[in-house]
């Protein structure tokens, strides 16, 4: 008789087991990706007419600031005119990308006047491209501890603002890593290799959120102390180039990005914009064989960019043709699968996500379900890479909301995503 009871206990235990099985199903999606990426794509400055005329084409804006617009005569900072810029682009659905400067060709410097009034501080004027150009006194100690004391507050303040996508810095001419025209001293009008090392130092630890760029040309040895310095190429900060596509880009540009880590793609983003060597360069930057041979689009794959100033493109191209250049650029995301386990009344959505697109996403992203988020960040995810996000306690009506969602982003924003789930 034990046999039977052993086989009638096994036969029990069999049925009862489908009561607490998990139920698993295929969640259909479909979704198409309709336009530029938040914090991708071609860039026009903010004063740029097609900026607010063509809102879906590009996301993001650029404006050259003066260390002067912020800090006053006497020492104060006062950040209105900023916040002004900023609210300005973000009405238009755009972030800003920003670069503070203190030299530019044919101007004065944007030093504030207290410290152009500290003891000591004497600048030199020279000729630029032809042009009367003022140069900074660097070896101002009252510049340096102005300089320090700048980006203190600005990430204290902007360090989280969704309102800005990137940050650019640096010294020289246009902040471009350079003074290649006109007087070049290291430690007079160009900051000495120590207090660089210093501020890139202090630029890492300022910033959290932020991702905060130098120009390639700080690969110069002759410039700057970060050629086969080890502890500064750790750094997280990333790079743009501001001749891209020009006809030496092979030989000259691309030995600087490789340089400053061939591989820095993988953590902080790339950028730039398109070469100014000639007006050939202009004109043909999206044609089908770019400017010197190298598209856009085979360029932008090769250096993994993630957005490229453009700001006279529209003269040359139609606004449609500047947004098929800039979808080319950045992070490009497609659901691959999405699955539902049910468990009672709790529900956990499991969503593989691809990266097709050219570079990774460099701020937190997450997939939602309605508003409940994964806790994986899409941060980082390498170009023809995946990973599996889990949705927790979602409802079977928030399947019928899947999303994107990041914080870093405009709330007028979306990062959208391709799926063809059945």
């Amino acid at each position: 008789m034990a046999p039977k009871l052993l086989i009638s206990s096994l036969l029990l235990l069999t049925v009862a087991l489908p009561a607490n099985a998990q139920e698993k199903e295929s969640v259909a999606l479909s979704s198409r990706i309709t336009r530029v990426q938040p914090m991708t794509g071609v860039v026009l400055w903010t004063d740029n007419e097609e900026a607010s005329k063509s809102k879906d084409s590009i996301a993001l804006e650029y404006r050259y600031v003066g260390y002067n617009e912020v800090a006053q005569p006497n020492g104060d900072y006062d950040f209105a005119k900023l916040d002004k810029i900023l609210e300005e682009v973000a009405e238009r659905n755009h972030q800003a990308i920003l670069r503070f400067y203190f030299c530019y060709v044919g101007k004065q410097t944007t030093v504030p006047q207290f410290v152009l009034d500290s003891e000591g501080y004497k600048e030199t004027i020279g000729k630029s491209e032809n042009k009367k150009t003022h140069f900074c006194d660097w070896s101002s100690s009252a510049l340096q501890e102005f300089t320090l004391e700048f980006y203190k507050r600005f990430a204290g303040r902007y360090d989280g603002d969704r309102r800005i996508a990137f940050l650019q810095t640096g010294f020289g001419l246009w902040a471009e890593f350079h003074i290649y025209d006109g007087p070049n001293e290291l430690g007079k009008t160009f900051p000495s290799k120590d207090f660089q090392g210093k501020f890139l130092r202090h630029m890492d630890e300022q910033f959290e959120q932020l991702p905060w760029s130098i120009s390639i040309d700080s690969a110069d040895f002759d410039y700057t102390p970060l050629e086969e310095n080890e502890e500064l190429l750790a750094l997280e900060f990333g790079v743009f180039d501001d001749s891209f596509l020009c006809k030496p880009h092979p030989k000259e540009n691309a030995v600087n990005w490789k340089i400053l880590d061939e591989n820095r793609w993988r953590r902080q983003p790339g950028g730039g914009e398109f070469s100014y060597y000639n007006k050939k360069d202009q004109k043909n930057a999206l044609a089908a064989n770019g400017p010197n041979g190298v598209s856009f689009r085979d360029a932008a794959k090769q250096f993994h960019i993630t957005y490229m100033i453009g700001n006279d493109q529209p003269r040359y191209q139609s606004m449609e043709r500047i947004a098929e250049a800039g979808m080319a650029t950045g992070y490009r995301f497609r659901i691959t699968s999405a699955t539902k386990t049910s468990n009672g009344n709790s529900n956990e959505l499991k969503i593989r996500v691809a990266n097709e697109g050219v570079a990774p996403i460099y701020r937190d992203a997450y997939l939602a379900a309605g508003t409940k988020r994964s806790k994986t960040s899409l941060k980082g995810l390498p170009p023809g890479e995946s990973l599996e996000c889990v949705v927790t306690g979602v409802s079977d009506s928030d399947l019928g909301e899947i999303t994107i969602q990041s914080d870093a982003i405009l709330q007028t924003q979306k990062i959208e995503f391709n799926a063809d789930l059945k």
